[in-house]
């Protein structure tokens, strides 16, 4: 279609007063990609527009996949009275109307109980949904509600609840410390030292359980990758929940890093200097740990998890959340930060969740783009001074908003679309990214402890004078007028006195209120790169066996369409690359297989196959073969699957199960993993997730490894699997290995039943 009859498509859908506008106006073009171009009052996307008929109506004429669920609403129109809330003055029509859409919506997120719903489709508060929001909006719009909220999410042992996650919540997922920012973005806003000392104790308690459970030996924190939670959307088909709970992600680790130090800020606040030094060099580790683990030197950005068992290989896809969480959170140094804007992938619809896609997966999180990780791409690009990448992260928000009329969940990044798994209108954390393009990048409000940091970052193209009326802050009310563009503020005016621009604004000063004028530069913002790329979905995951043929011993696997070379890896590291499809093997080790096409772009690495020899062992004491009453739905059916003469139990009363070792084991480095069952809860959600710790003949140096029993599927008690792998020193005079259960370290999310079968340990030596 040609920009003219696209032109056509919107002067034939717009009405009269729209037609009145000055057609310069109408025209302005703020962005153009090759999916769809952004103007002034419109969004076109081949033969489809959005308009704003007023500051309180978008009207669209977009039609959804034929049969999909889901309709499309193609008019949004004011519902709610949002006189409460900041007034957005631009000549930016369509800017202005995405905003007031995203506060009446907002006003239809506040539930009756005065807790913020996740969205339309979604009822409930789910902690890391409410905690992005609340950074991102609702702690400077809905205080109150979001402090509701978050005490919603804290549990009876005063800690913060993992509420959903793979296999059983936490320790599979481990984002819950997201809470701790949000938290701390409340305070920030509201000043209330009563809200810092009630959360203060709250954050203190979950970051000490998760040091004591699931930090690996580098420490860093084990667990899934924040929000991304649904385990076949984003990791490779052969990895179980017990993997994902051993793997070790970037975001989720820069949730951890910066929830220490937002613990250390509390600390100073509260007066405590000594926890205040403590936890602000422990965040500093773990700043150093990412920065050593993660960062790709060739890509130039981070890599989105480490997988693999005992040998664990880097996944070197881009991770939009936690790439922009590192800009954010000052994890990333400048110039790295700077580097991360230019080389993330970004499509033409806007940045992915991850980068490549995965070829045989639908759209949910895999090939999707969210409207609330745009919203943190863009608050990072502009942090960052990235023009042009800020443009069109903002454009990844308005587009969708604008053509959907209404704040959905995500869009189908192959052509925009809403067809993905599932998806919700209303959706809360995409409303509160909407709101948070004007607020803290156009307007550059940034709440600090002690005041007001006003910062606007104003790309050219949208340059105008914008005003925010009635702007809450502290009890009082600001209205905020930026004009021009550029990235520098030329004058910074409060009631008329001129104030330093680069200064924080102390909160006293703006106990009454009243008119902050800001005059920007319009300064040209020196041009960074934008890493566009056409969507790509990476190759299938090789599928590799053991073979002999003529007495060799070989590592054989699937051939794999395009493929330009297959990579072998050896107890992780890289031994070579072939074009065939097998590779022989004279030693012992684990192994693993990545495909590489033309361009580079790697598969997920094959299930790891180790040809070490294993030892199996029993456990002393075996039960019944019947499941215990605790299994009340199922206490007709004897388990079966089993190895031995039965199976140990464990649970809050059984807590210890005791394995005797062999005679003459050999010393060394073993892995172990227990072989069990885990019928409590589904694969994908609940919290009922087995934890236990092993020790060696029951000595206890230091915490305890942690071993981890996901469940595996509702009443599924004849479905066996091996937990995570734990490495444990072993010599010949060793006799015992136990499983035991402390609850100060080991308690699940459920705190009720923490209960799992146990067939048998798993031990393979993998080092002297």
């Amino acid at each position: 279609m040609t920009s003219f009859q696209k032109l056509l498509v919107v002067v034939a859908f717009m009405p009269v007063a729209a037609l009145a506008l000055p057609m310069a106006a109408q025209d302005q073009i703020v962005l153009a990609t090759d999916a769809y171009t952004w103007k002034a009052d419109s969004v076109i996307q081949g033969e489809y527009a959005a308009w704003a008929v007023s500051p309180t109506e978008i009207r669209s004429t977009y039609h959804a996949r034929p049969g999909y669920f889901m309709p499309v609403e193609q008019t949004w129109s004011l519902k709610n009275d949002i006189s409460a809330y900041p007034r957005l003055k631009t000549s930016q029509g369509l800017l202005q109307a995405v905003y007031n859409m995203g506060l009446d919506e907002m006003v239809n997120a506040v539930e009756p109980d005065t807790t913020l719903r996740t969205g339309k489709e979604w009822a409930g508060v789910w902690t890391r949904d409410v905690s992005y929001s609340i950074i991102l909006a609702m702690a400077a719009l809905q205080p109150e509600a979001s402090m509701i909220s978050l005490m919603k999410k804290v549990n009876a042992e005063g800690q913060i609840i993992q509420d959903t996650g793979s296999g059983g919540a936490w320790p599979i997922s481990t984002d819950r410390l997201v809470w701790a920012l949000a938290a701390w973005e409340i305070y920030k806003v509201t000043g209330s030292r009563q809200w810092l000392e009630k959360v203060y104790p709250i954050v203190e308690r979950s970051v000490a359980k998760d040091r004591l459970t699931v930090l690996d030996a580098d420490g860093l924190l084990k667990g899934e990758t924040s929000f991304i939670d649904w385990r076949e959307q984003s990791y490779p088909k052969w990895m179980q929940t017990a993997d994902i709970a051993q793997s070790v992600a970037m975001s989720t680790n820069m949730v951890y890093a910066a929830s220490l130090q937002v613990l250390s800020e509390m600390a100073a606040s509260l007066g405590k200097p000594a926890e205040a030094k403590d936890y602000a060099a422990r965040a500093e580790e773990v700043r150093k740990k990412i920065n050593d683990t993660f960062w790709l030197e060739d890509e130039g950005y981070y890599g989105m998890y480490l997988y693999g068992q005992d040998f664990p290989v880097m996944n070197p896809r881009a991770e939009t959340l936690g790439e922009s969480l590192s800009i954010l959170y000052d994890i990333a140094p400048a110039e790295r930060a700077r580097r991360i804007t230019e080389s993330n992938p970004v499509t033409p619809f806007g940045a992915a969740i991850f980068f490549p896609q995965i070829a045989d997966m639908p759209n949910y999180h895999n090939n999707a783009l969210w409207p609330f990780v745009s919203s943190y791409w863009a608050l990072a690009n502009a942090m960052a001074g990235n023009e042009q990448g800020t443009l069109e992260a903002m454009g990844a928000v308005v587009r969708p908003a604008a053509l959907f009329a209404t704040n959905k969940e995500n869009f189908n990044l192959d052509n925009g679309d809403i067809f993905t798994e599932l998806n919700s209108s209303n959706m809360l954390w995409s409303l509160s990214g909407n709101l948070a393009l004007t607020q803290q990048i156009l307007f550059g409000i940034h709440f600090e402890p002690d005041g007001l940091r006003i910062a606007p970052f104003v790309p050219k193209a949208l340059a105008d004078t914008r005003v925010l009326e009635n702007f809450p802050y502290r009890g009082a009310r600001l209205d905020i007028e930026v004009e021009g563009y550029g990235s520098e503020v030329k004058s910074l005016t409060l009631n008329g006195k001129a104030l330093d621009p680069a200064a924080v604004i102390p909160a006293k000063e703006l106990r009454k209120g009243g008119r902050i004028m800001v005059r920007m530069a319009d300064n040209d913002i020196a041009p960074m790169k934008v890493n566009r790329r056409a969507n790509l979905k990476a190759p299938l995951t090789p599928s590799t066996r053991f073979a002999e043929i003529a007495g060799k011993k070989l590592l054989e696997w699937n051939p794999i369409e395009y493929i330009a070379a297959y990579e072998v890896i050896h107890d992780g590291k890289p031994v070579g690359t072939t074009r065939q499809t097998s590779w022989p093997i004279d030693v012992e080790g684990t192994w693993q297989v990545v495909g590489i096409a033309s361009d580079g772009t790697r598969s997920f690495a094959s299930q790891p196959l180790s040809n070490r020899s294993q030892v199996w062992i029993q456990p002393q004491e075996e039960v019944s073969v019947m499941v215990s009453p605790e299994i009340s739905y199922r206490p007709e059916k004897a388990v079966e699957g089993f190895t031995g003469h039965g199976f140990a139990e464990t649970d809050h009363e059984r807590r210890k199960v005791v394995f005797s070792l062999p005679e003459g084991l050999e010393e060394g480095v073993y892995s172990a993993a227990l072989r069990y069952a885990n019928g409590n809860g589904p694969v994908n959600t609940e919290n009922k997730a087995a934890v236990r710790g092993v020790t060696v003949g029951g000595k206890q140096t230091g915490v305890p490894a942690t071993i981890v029993m996901p469940h595996r599927g509702v009443a599924n008690w004849d479905d066996w699997g091996l937990s995570n792998t734990v490495r444990l020193r072993l010599s010949p005079s060793d006799t015992t290995v136990e499983v035991d259960f402390l609850p100060e370290i080991h308690e699940n999310m459920n705190l009720a039943t923490n209960h799992a079968l146990i067939d048998a340990l798993m031990l393979t030596r993998i080092g002297d």
